[in-house]
């Protein structure tokens, strides 16, 4: 047997990555949004394509129905209407590039995350503590929330929260979006 032929073939095989050309955001939802989405669609190899890395996302039981985003890096806050559940994941992008604006996020900062976010894979939960941090935003916006649903306004007091992950570094996500933004140099 050849072993130079061998060892060569499977170290091709075992460094063999397939190439990523999709621009991807990934949310990981709960159970309860991913059935009314579809379910998941995300593989294990595929990665995030934008600089805030991937989201989490829940649904609140509210009138009209909204869904909670929140962002694994800087724990930023977006809510947006689930209602058509069909077309959420084309309509995600666009609401996060809002609030990123909202937040006062440089006009190219908002265009690169956008072109990033050209397709939307859904996959399930993978952090207990992200889940922590969505019933707590869920529990103040349902105490906060008024008459009148601007979910923008909802998501910017939200992000001046002061929340338990963030104290040793910027305390609240609305300044942790900053300093992050700060740090990557955009």
């Amino acid at each position: 047997m050849d072993w130079t032929a061998a060892v060569g073939a499977a170290s091709l095989v075992e460094y063999e990555r397939p190439r990523q050309d999709d621009k991807v955001l990934i949310v990981r939802a709960t159970k309860k949004l991913l059935d009314r989405v579809g379910g998941p669609d995300l593989t294990d190899d595929t990665l995030p394509s934008t600089l805030l890395g991937q989201w989490y996302a829940t649904s609140f039981t509210w009138r009209p129905q909204v869904v909670l985003l929140v962002n694994e890096l800087t724990l930023l806050p977006v809510l947006m209407p689930l209602a058509p559940a069909s077309n959420l994941s084309s309509r995600i992008g666009a609401q996060i590039t809002t609030v990123l604006a909202a937040h006062g996020a440089t006009d190219h900062l908002v265009e690169s995350e956008a072109a990033q976010m050209s397709e939307c894979r859904f996959g399930k939960t993978a952090s207990r503590s992200m889940l922590g941090i969505m019933n707590e935003f869920t529990f103040l916006a349902d105490s906060w929330r008024g008459p009148e649903l601007d979910l923008i306004s909802l998501s910017l007091r939200l992000a001046a929260t002061p929340c338990g992950p963030l104290y040793r570094r910027s305390v609240s996500p609305d300044r942790e979006l900053v300093a992050y933004i700060a740090s990557v140099g955009s």
